[in-house]
This record gives structure tokens, C-alpha cells and sequence, in this order.
């Protein structure tokens, strides 16, 4: 079952799926590609932030499931992922621009030919349960990515969002049931119905 680690395995599925085929071109260093803020990209070159959580309430199953014949434990929750994907070139400044946009066009490139996470990407617990994970580009309003941006004294950087779904986490949640070991039918007779 899925474990709280659900969403650093995520992020890692995903950020190693990208090194797969980011390398050795546009970028030459598998290392170049981490799950950190744009803000620190430092020695990045591709940035993944893991910015927005919501869960997903759609198609979910409620209450609780059998365990085994005495237990039952709470239904997983399932959650939404939102990374910032930036780009973030050491070109010098008359081909940062270009080279950020290649860079960018090849994660694109990537996310558009990969919609389902591959299972060899997955560790953890997600690699045990086989999750699906769905990954998408979100369509996001520019004033919603400035937002994210402006909190901050950096200058905006061209960015996506990518968005993972499938992402659950168990619940500890359990309680225990007893089985029905016996069972009363009675009739009562009321009178002699006069």
C-alpha cells in the first residue's frame, strides 16, 4: 500500500523519467534535473517544484475496505500534484534565452509522449501497489503563475506546470469488527387475539 512517502516517490518518478530522456541531449548531466525550488536552481538546469497539493475527491471510494476478516481500514486518500517546471540555462546571456527554450521544449516534448509515468520510474511504495500515474501539462492563467512568482524577489522565469494524478497515500486509520457468531430468531405471541 501506498505510504506517506507517496509524494517524494511521485516526484522522483517523474524527475527521473525526464533524466531518461533529457540526456545526454538537450542536457548532458542526468544531476541537471532535481525536485527544488527555481528560486535555488544553483546548478540545475531543469527545476521541479512541487508547489500545489489538492485531493481528489472524484471517483473515490468512501469509508472503509476489509482488511481480513476482523479489521477494516480507512480507503487511501488520493491526491493531485502541481510541479513548477522551470528551465534555467549557464549559456551566456545572447543564448540563455534560446537554450532555455530548448530545454523546455524537450520536457514538453516529454510529458506529451509520456501521459502514464512507467512503472520502472516508480520506487517505494508506489512501485509496490503498481500506481498509475497520470502526468499532464496544466493549462495555468499567466496571472496565476506570477503569483507564484511574486512572492519572491526573483524575476519571473518561464515556466509550466505539470500536473501528476493517481498519487494515494493509505490511511493508519483501522478498527476492528467481530464476526457474528450467533444469531436469535424469536416470535412472540401476543394473546389469544380476542
Amino acid at each position: 500500500m501506498a505510504d506517506y512517502t507517496a509524494l517524494t516517490e511521485a516526484g522522483t518518478a517523474l524527475a527521473e523519467m525526464l533524466r531518461d530522456h533529457l540526456t545526454p541531449e538537450p542536457l548532458g548531466n542526468r544531476e541537471l534535473i532535481n525536485l527544488c525550488s527555481p528560486h535555488e536552481s544553483e546548478n540545475n538546469q531543469l527545476t521541479l517544484y512541487l508547489y500545489h497539493i489538492e485531493e481528489d475527491t472524484q471517483n473515490v471510494a468512501s469509508g472503509y475496505y476489509s482488511v481480513d476478516s476482523t479489521t477494516e481500514r480507512l480507503q487511501p486518500a488520493r491526491y493531485i500534484l502541481h510541479f513548477l517546471m522551470t528551465p534555467h540555462s549557464k549559456a551566456p546571456v545572447q543564448m540563455r534565452e534560446a537554450d532555455q527554450y530548448r530545454i523546455l521544449g524537450a520536457a514538453l516534448q516529454v510529458v506529451r509522449d509520456n501521459p502514464l509515468i512507467p512503472q520502472r520510474y516508480l520506487s517505494g511504495s508506489l512501485a509496490s501497489e503498481h500506481a498509475r500515474l497520470h502526468v499532464f501539462i496544466e493549462k495555468m492563467p499567466m496571472d496565476q503563475l506570477l503569483k507564484i512568482w511574486n512572492n519572491t524577489s526573483k524575476e519571473y522565469k518561464l515556466s509550466v506546470v505539470v500536473t501528476v494524478t493517481g498519487v494515494s497515500i493509505d490511511s493508519t486509520h483501522i478498527r476492528h469488527t467481530s464476526r457474528v457468531t450467533e444469531v436469535i430468531i424469536g416470535t412472540e405471541q401476543k394473546g389469544d387475539g380476542r
